[in-house]
């Protein structure tokens, strides 16, 4: 199966700060993200996983997966992780996102420089020809197109 979207997919990059994360993206389908941290547009075709420090050294500041969006809803911490109900933020509004199965990408997408990315918006398009996390980064032409897209999203 070709683990890349289509050049036309509006893909969000988000920061898993660690394994137990993509565990649970990969086994249950699903990826949190605080409300008070969101991005303003949540409905995506895509997400691609940027793994953070705690991935160890083989794995760490890079892209090595992604999963389809089939949808989202808000829910609470507590309702996510019922394993933590004494957590600080228990009862902090997350976005559930809902996933398909992870697709591994048949190269990473590295770091470099940029070690502190939380969100970060890109295309189909971008991502089949980026090595590196710099080069996600939608620029010229194409950026009206996606900000285009991300205002039509945010409407619905």
């Amino acid at each position: 199966m070709n683990p890349y979207p289509p050049a036309t997919a509006l893909i969000l990059v988000a920061l898993v700060p660690n394994p137990r994360d993509m565990e649970i993206a990969r086994l249950l389908g699903w990826y949190r993200i605080p409300l008070r941290k969101a991005p303003k547009v949540v409905n995506v075709d895509f997400i691609a996983f940027y793994q953070a420090g705690a991935f160890g050294e083989a794995h760490r500041w890079r892209i090595e997966q992604l999963a389809e969006v089939r949808g989202q809803e808000l829910t609470t911490r507590a309702e996510l992780l019922r394993d933590e109900p004494d957590h600080p933020r228990a009862r902090e509004e997350y976005y559930k996102i809902q996933l398909g199965p992870l697709l591994e990408l048949p190269r990473p997408i590295m770091a470099g420089r940029w070690r502190r990315i939380t969100f970060l918006y890109t295309t189909g398009e971008q991502l089949r020809t980026a090595h590196s996390i710099n080069e996600l980064v939608v620029r010229s032409e194409e950026r009206e197109v996606l900000w285009r897209s991300l205002r039509e999203r945010a409407l619905q």
